[in-house]
């Protein structure tokens, strides 16, 4: 079973690749979902390490309806991350009802050829799924990543197992959203062929600082989320 790790730092993608992670999504801020790594992350991971790297490509947080100006900077992010290495692009576009903008991700799949294009978690906001997965299929979408249209994949089993079914091997079902070592076997046992999980730990780096830089109390400024090299390979233990 391949497990992806989603790693938002330099630090989370080399314990990736010294757990033996077979894939990582390189991301950055995975607080608010995840959003485009920089360009410094992104070439150091290319040159340093040797893991699989696929880049999601979001420029903000918040919703997956972007304005023209965004749309251009996803173009060049993609671009940029193909010309550094990466070997797979992570994105998508919703409009403004939360269907999926057909036009405008088929565009960035155009753009991330030769290299395989995942559709991300924004396929949890469509209101009409059937019909959704068809539309990334037919547009030849590799993979889609979705927690089942639930808080966590293991809630949206159920749902994943319909796509699953519906997929028909036009297209990777890839549950991610809370899989833990827990949980991790329920998706093996279930037919999937592979899984998205962080596997994180979180180290406290400093005392509480005097100001806060950010508006909301529920970000710890403390503490530091990264990839846990011994959860990841207990993981791939259970697995294989």
């Amino acid at each position: 079973m391949i497990v992806e790790i989603c790693a938002s730092s330099f630090t989370s993608a080399y314990n990736a690749e010294q757990a033996g992670a077979h894939r990582i999504e390189l991301c950055s801020e995975l607080a608010v979902g995840g959003i485009t790594p920089s360009y410094g992350l992104i070439k150091q991971v290319s040159e340093v390490l040797s893991i699989p790297f696929f880049v999601l490509i979001r420029p903000r947080s918040g919703d997956f309806t972007y304005s023209n100006e965004e749309f251009e900077i996803m173009k060049k992010d993609i671009k940029l991350s193909k010309e550094l290495g990466c070997a797979g692009i992570v994105s998508g576009i919703l409009n403004s009802d939360f269907s999926i903008d057909v036009v405008r991700t088929q565009e960035l799949l155009e753009l991330s050829k030769p290299l395989p294009f995942v559709f991300h978690r924004a396929f949890d906001w469509v209101p009409d799924t059937h019909k959704a997965l068809n539309s990334l299929i037919d547009m030849g979408v590799h993979r889609v990543l979705t927690s089942g249209q639930e808080a966590t994949a293991l809630k949206g089993l159920i749902n994943l197992k319909k796509l699953q079914e519906q997929s028909n091997g036009g297209i990777t079902i890839l549950p991610g959203g809370g899989i833990t070592l827990e949980n991790a076997l329920t998706f093996k046992d279930a037919g999937f062929k592979e899984i998205h999980c962080s596997l994180s730990k979180f180290n406290r780096t400093i005392s509480s600082p005097n100001i806060p830089m950010n508006s909301k109390a529920h970000f710890d400024e403390t503490k530091i989320a990264m990839s846990d090299t011994d959860k990841i390979k207990a993981l791939l233990r259970l697995l294989n």
